[in-house]
């Protein structure tokens, strides 16, 4: 044999191609690999090298005829080069005619998997390296034997040329385990040859939330087949290293490379910002679709999870270790359950695999020829791949191997330093950089003691970049840490100081210190990684900066999150909700420093600014935490307004998960408050949100119970309403009065369709379409009660259309509900489960409750009719719905006219 490189070839077949020069520029990449080949080896035993040599023959003749280039193989794997994508699409379809035409023994029978893609040719040391490669190969590893799949650029090249018989079939987009961004991918269609297959290999598979990754994986293939082996044998396995070490980005391919071993999913728990330890089960809960986890948080996810096959990768834990416990206990509970965990130290429960995440492999300065060869190693491989980031041209070269190799090796191989260092290859050549890495580095190296020493290189190499920066930059800098999540641009202006706000940012972008986000639409954002916001956080607090700045911070962040829910009800209902979103975890921090500091005026204003977010947006469980510690601060004064509105939206939070009692007690204090201050419209207020908490379930959970004092309330909040002439709380209360005669279904049909015109007048001439939807769903609900489905199906898809308008989740919860009651009564019960499964799925995530007793008060049980297995398997399919889907599902398959009429 002949070796080139990593790729060992028999004789005849590496004498026949000419590797002195690949090809240049735009090239199309082919990969192969047989399909099942350890099985085949196992079956085959001696005859295995023989088939083998024979499927290697039957590739290599079909590729080199259409002008392919074999550059490298690994196993029973090849990577081909062509120059035109035509002929790498004659030289696929020509093996795989070949494979399907050989008399291959019955338990011997290859089958490959091809998959290509076309891009730019970086060729090094007789092989090629770059996103593109990778591309191609992750295409491959999509597809099943037999089959060729094409990226959407090949296909474009090949389409306007396709020979009679070929077609390509557009399998839509899928994530790749690279996870970078979705690739549109087409299956190879020949007459003659297999064109049906399963679904492709892709994350899509199975449910999850894998977060997509913007740069490629580069360097720990080892590590992540080491870590999916593991995963086999032990259900949790804990990821440990300082920070830098590439531990959350290996956790992540990792879960991507296994999705399709766990078919209830694979789930990625982000606990960085985390930092009580009874909000990591609720977290978790949230994240795998149970937002309400009740007063046992640990039981019910248990029941949630019970029987379901997932991954749980939970990030970040060193700040919360103390969940160990709880963790070893869900575990213990849902035996089908796997988890990976990052910490900086293992969690020390039993059953744990701790797998320490060494840095890169990189070459020794010392020992090894420092020549172009050091392209090899994974540490100098991420070293060029980030530095092509900023300077596409960038390549190793005899000239500057030497000073690449001693970067890679003084930064230890620690995947965050190399980033930080390549990125400066914009300005800086790699010998120059040296010659300031080194000295820098020698000062950085004596930090505190109980750090690691990989941990302090690490630090070293952050403040080579930060001792770098100028005045101006520094303080931007370390200022910028206060961010939690990170900031727009007004943001910064407004907390750190408006003054070259931009310029500064910008800077510390091109330095690679800070990054900026892609919001598509949205303003321009900017976050540091975590380490770095680590490191910005300690010269922070050096500075004596730290409390002002943190005071600042939450102020604005409050005042914002005022502002936005202002208007939360308007038009911009959407567009403002988003922006509280992004801002959640700023909103969080400002909490934290409330908390912290005792500030009960600035913290009882975060309730009554955020709990409709918190409601619309599935943070229930969290709102009702941050209530309890609120408004057990002490030094809250009992009777001023502040503490008004914060028991009012306490007594939102508790209501929406369906706790009557609590919510009832919270609108009464905030009603006794607003009486001593004599504000009419206040009253008035808190009068309406008490109507609402009167509800008393039956004990059969049918027919509700409306105790008598909310038509007392009702009548006194018209009252006051109409004297101050508001409109808005006029047809609030109205809405109370029909939502309550409706549920206790004591009013007949004249007197629903007078008060629903009435709210309608109402909330149409004061523009106020969240209660116009939520009208058209409590009609909905009457005409379901009365068995008028066509009546009800009008009303739903007329209150869907609104909440559809601004993205109301829990709005979603409830009319999809009120869908499935209409389809089960008009017949359709497999179709009813459907859509209650969405539902239920929906109003898990969110946290609310509501859902459930209004199906009771429609006598509609979903749970006992999945005793039959078919209804069974289609409540689950609802359950795993996309919420789009779901919408298309409830509007789509009926019609008014295939409905029966009341």
């Amino acid at each position: 044999a002949e070796r080139r490189g990593p790729c060992v070839w028999p004789n005849d077949v590496a004498h026949s191609m000419d590797m002195s020069e690949l090809p240049s520029g735009t090239v199309t990449f082919l990969f192969t690999d047989i399909e099942g080949s350890t099985r085949l080896l196992q079956a085959c035993g001696d005859r295995w090298p023989m088939l083998l040599r024979r499927h290697e023959e039957l590739l290599i003749d079909a590729f080199t005829r259409h002008g392919g280039l074999v550059v490298g193989t690994q196993g029973d794997s090849f990577f081909v080069v062509f120059r035109e994508a035509a002929g790498a699409l004659a030289g696929a379809v020509d093996g795989q005619r070949a494979l399907a035409g050989e008399a291959w023994p019955n338990d011997g029978r290859i089958s490959v998997r091809m998959g290509m893609h076309t891009g730019d040719a970086l060729p090094v040391n007789d092989t090629y390296v770059g996103l593109d490669v990778h591309r191609a190969a992750r295409i491959m590893d999509a597809g099943h034997g037999g089959q060729i799949l094409a990226s959407s650029t090949t296909a474009s090249l090949v389409r306007q040329s396709l020979p009679d018989g070929f077609e390509l079939a557009d399998l839509g987009q899928h994530r790749l385990k690279d996870l970078a961004a979705p690739e549109q991918l087409f299956a190879v269609q020949v007459q003659g040859l297999a064109s049906e297959f399963p679904p492709l290999r892709t994350i899509d598979a199975a449910p999850n939330n894998l977060p997509t990754q913007l740069t490629s994986f580069v360097g720990r293939d080892r590590e992540v087949r080491e870590i999916c082996d593991l995963l086999s044998d032990h259900r949790l396995v804990t990821l440990t290293g300082p920070g830098g070490t590439g531990k959350t980005r290996l956790s992540i391919q990792a879960a991507a490379e296994v999705v399709d071993r766990f078919p209830a999913g694979a789930f990625f728990v982000p606990l960085a910002l985390i930092r009580e330890v009874e909000l990591v089960l609720p977290t978790i809960a949230q994240t795998v679709g149970l937002s309400d986890p009740g007063r046992d948080p640990l039981q019910r996810l248990a029941e949630h999870l019970a029987g379901k096959r997932l991954l749980v990768v939970l990030d970040n834990l060193e700040q919360v270790v103390d969940a160990a416990h709880d963790i070893a206990e869900v575990l213990r509970l849902v035996p089908e359950m796997h988890m990976i965990a990052t910490s900086r130290s293992a969690l020390r429960i039993y059953g744990e695999q701790e797998y320490p995440v060494a840095p890169l492999s990189l070459p020794d300065p010392k020992t090894l020829a420092l020549d172009t060869t050091i392209a090899q190693f994974p540490a100098v491989a991420l070293f060029v791949e980030r530095a092509r980031a900023v300077r596409p041209d960038f390549e190793i070269t005899p000239e500057n191997a030497s000073a690449v190799a001693e970067i890679c090796w003084r930064l230890e191989g620690l995947p965050l330093a190399i980033e930080l260092a390549a990125a400066r290859v914009r300005i800086l050549s790699p010998s120059a950089m040296l010659s300031r890495l080194t000295s820098r580095l020698d000062l950085g190296v004596g930090g505190a003691r109980d750090r690691s020493e990989r941990q302090q290189t690490l630090r070293g190499a952050i403040a080579w970049s930060y001792d770098i920066l100028d005045e101006r930059e520094r303080r931007f800098f370390t200022c910028f840490s206060v961010f939690a999540g990170g900031a727009d641009l007004e943001d910064v202006e407004a907390v750190i100081g408006a003054e070259d706000a931009f310029d500064a940012i910008a800077s510390l972008v091109d330095k690679s210190l800070v990054r900026q986000l892609d919001g598509g639409s949205a303003p321009a954002r900017f976050r540091m990684l975590e380490t770095i916001r680590e490191y910005a956080h300690e010269q922070l607090v050096a500075s004596g900066e730290l409390e002002n700045l943190r005071g600042r911070h939450a102020s604005h962040f409050v005042e914002l999150a005022e502002q936005l829910s202002a208007e939360v009800m308007s038009s911009r209902q959407k567009e403002l909700l988003d922006r509280m979103e992004r801002e959640h975890d700023n909103i969080r921090a400002a909490i934290a420093t409330c908390l912290e500091h005792g500030d009960s005026d600035l913290a009882l204003r975060v309730l009554p600014a955020c709990w409709r977010f918190w409601q619309m947006r599935g943070y229930l469980v969290e709102g009702s935490e941050r209530a309890r510690r609120i408004l057990a601060l002490p030094g809250i004064d009992a009777n001023s307004l502040a503490r008004a509105r914060a028991e009012e939206a306490a007594g939102g939070i508790a209501y929406w998960r369906g706790d009557f009692e609590a919510a009832r007690s919270h609108y009464s204090e905030a009603l006794r408050i607003h009486r001593g201050r004599e504000d009419e419209s206040e009253v008035a207020n808190a009068l309406y949100n008490r109507v609402m908490s009167y509800v008393v379930q039956s004990e059969d959970g049918g027919v509700p119970n409306i105790r008598p004092e909310a038509d007392l309330d009702s009548e006194e909040a018209l009252e006051i309403y109409r004297r101050l002439g508001d409109r808005s709380g006029e047809g609030r209360v109205l809405w109370a009065m029909l939502d309550n005669r409706i549920l206790t279904r004591r009013a007949d049909d004249e007197e629903v369709a007078d008060l629903g015109r009435r709210c309608i007048e109402i909330f149409t001439a004061t523009d106020d379409r969240f209660m116009l939807a939520w009208t058209n769903y409590m009609l909905g609900i009457d005409e379901n009660l009365r068995h008028r489905p066509r009546e009800a199906l009008a009303r739903n898809i007329e209150a869907l259309g609104l909440f559809r308008e601004t993205g109301d989740v829990s709005g979603y919860a409830l009319v999809l509900d009120g869908f499935a009651v209409t389809a089960f009564i008009a017949g359709d019960v497999p179709r009813s489960l459907r859509l209650a499964g969405a539902a239920n799925a929906i109003q898990a995530q969110g946290g609310a409750t509501l859902g459930r007793l209004n199906r009771e008060w429609s006598n509609f049980y979903p749970e006992q009719l999945t005793a039959d297995p078919d209804l069974a398997a289609a409540f689950e399919e609802g359950k795993r719905m996309p919420i789009e889907d779901a919408i298309e599902l409830a509007l789509e398959p009926y019609r008014l006219k295939d409905v029966p009429a009341g």
